[in-house]
């Protein structure tokens, strides 16, 4: 009796039950020959690199289609040859070292971006875990490798790749650099927060964190539709990692000049460029994986062809998944502006991870009552009461703290009898708050009217200030 078996047994589990933990059956995992397995990196990192270039060109197409303007059609036919015409002209600019950079730290950032980026796909299956395809005659699985920690392995990735930001804005030693690589570190802190408690929630009904065993447990119902607030949180959260527009902000040109990689040019700054999107389809990836059924057909082709799920099918079921949530990246880069950096904050801080967390109590709560045998309509009262509570004493808090924040403003503003302020009283303008009025602005009269030239001959008025001023002094003059 292996482990899993043994835990089952004292849980009181039944082996033919629903609530058996996930057998993570990994042995044939491990097991090519060493040339099959370079043959299977090189087809990752191929794999990624022509997604990468598909994916520019299709960004830049679209793009141009949805504002109503030309897209590329001069390089290749129809420009599908745009992505290679711009690696060629990046490799062929001047490479250019900042004089004050940390010079050993500014050439490494870059391939510390990139590099881990193309680690994440190791882990990806493509196919199903069962040795279903022939590589020159040698049966093999349609994935790299995996782990019993595959998923946490992805994230681990994904967090090293920031440090490749953080220390190219830092050792650029330049100022706007140092703040789009701040902003960066910022936002992979908020937001990846959010993103492991959603896949917590896959943890809890797969029982497993490899991503073979995660898809396998997807063979009845994928779990965009069994936890479809963990998938948008993780959507949104992807967006956010990957510094994707609206969420674009360590590269907030209106604000950054160009972000983090204001002082790079040439290869190194297309190494930054190839990170974004490698990164892209890296948790595209990853969200085929955890909730879309990963490599199985859609359910209307699955149901009538048998074969679907079996042989080289697999991987054109993955691919179509990808290329829509790649398309689904540009979509949002065409519709939506950029947000400021408090909104961007106040949404993974004050929206994201209280609902993440707050999602994962639900689950753990239904996987508990599902283990002690309740039923379905029990287990949808308990969960709608709790939803319910958490939505009353939510209401309720809000209604104390907007009492007293109008309590605050209330004590804040000047008396009725004038209610004007100082903007210049702390040295630098300022807005007036709610309830403040701003002085009245001196102002010139014009130098056509008839009175005020008349003084101004007679040498009686000083046409530089106020009004009021000019008719005091016009009359002592007079």
């Amino acid at each position: 009796m292996n482990a899993v078996a043994a835990v089952n047994a004292v849980q009181g589990w039944e082996p033919g039950s629903l609530h058996v933990l996930a057998n993570e059956n990994l042995s044939m995992f491990g097991r090519d020959p060493w040339w099959l397995v370079v043959v299977k990196a090189v087809f990752c990192f191929a794999f990624v690199m022509l997604t990468v270039l598909l994916s520019i060109v299709m960004e830049r197409k679209l793009i141009g289609w949805m504002q109503l303007r030309i897209g590329p059609n001069r390089h290749g036919p129809w420009g599908m040859l745009q992505s290679l015409a711009d690696g060629i002209k990046l490799m062929l600019k001047e490479d250019i070292v900042v004089k004050r950079a940390d010079k050993a730290v500014y050439i490494l950032a870059p391939i510390v971006a990139a590099i881990p980026a193309f680690m994440a796909i190791a882990v990806i299956p493509f196919g199903p875990a069962g040795n279903e395809v022939s590589i020159f005659g040698h049966r093999t699985t349609m994935q790299l490798t995996d782990l019993p920690i595959a998923v946490l392995y992805i994230l681990a990735t994904a967090s090293v790749g920031i440090y490749g930001i953080v220390l190219g804005g830092w050792s650029s030693g330049s100022t706007y650099p140092l703040l789009g690589g701040l902003r960066s570190c910022a936002q992979m802190i908020s937001y990846e927060i959010a993103m492991g408690v959603s896949f917590a929630a896959v943890f809890l009904y797969s029982g497993s964190m490899s991503t073979s065993a995660i898809v396998e447990a997807q063979h009845n119902r994928w779990y965009v539709l069994l936890l479809p607030v963990s998938f948008i949180i993780y959507i949104v959260a992807m967006v956010g990692e990957t510094n994707r527009a609206p969420f674009d902000l360590p590269e907030s040109e209106g604000d950054l000049v160009g972000g983090f990689n204001t002082e790079y040019s040439s290869i190194k700054f297309a190494m930054f460029m190839l990170a974004e999107y490698v990164n892209m389809v890296t948790v595209s990836s990853v969200a085929v994986t955890l909730f879309l059924g990963g490599w199985r057909a859609p359910y209307p082709v699955s149901a009538f062809w048998e074969g679907a799920n079996h042989g080289w099918w697999p991987m054109l079921w993955f691919v179509i998944k990808l290329q829509l949530l790649l398309f689904f990246f540009i979509w949002l880069r065409a519709t939506l502006p950029r947000l400021r950096y408090d909104q961007f904050m106040k949404l993974g801080w004050k929206i994201l991870i209280p609902v993440s967390m707050v999602w994962l109590m639900l689950v753990a709560t239904v996987r508990a009552l599902r283990n002690e045998d309740y039923d379905f309509q029990s287990i949808v009262l308990y969960v709608a009461g709790a939803v319910v509570a958490i939505l009353l004493l939510s209401f309720v808090a809000d209604l104390f703290r907007d009492r007293g924040d109008r309590d605050v403003e209330g004590a804040g503003q000047p008396s009725g009898d004038g209610g004007e302020f100082d903007p210049m009283a702390g040295g630098f303008p300022v807005p007036p708050l709610p309830g403040q009025t701003l002085p009245p602005v001196p102002r010139r009269r014009s130098r056509r009217d008839p009175e005020l030239a008349e003084a101004a001959v007679s040498g009686g008025v000083d046409t530089v200030r106020d009004g009021s001023q000019d008719g005091k002094e016009g009359d002592g003059a007079h």
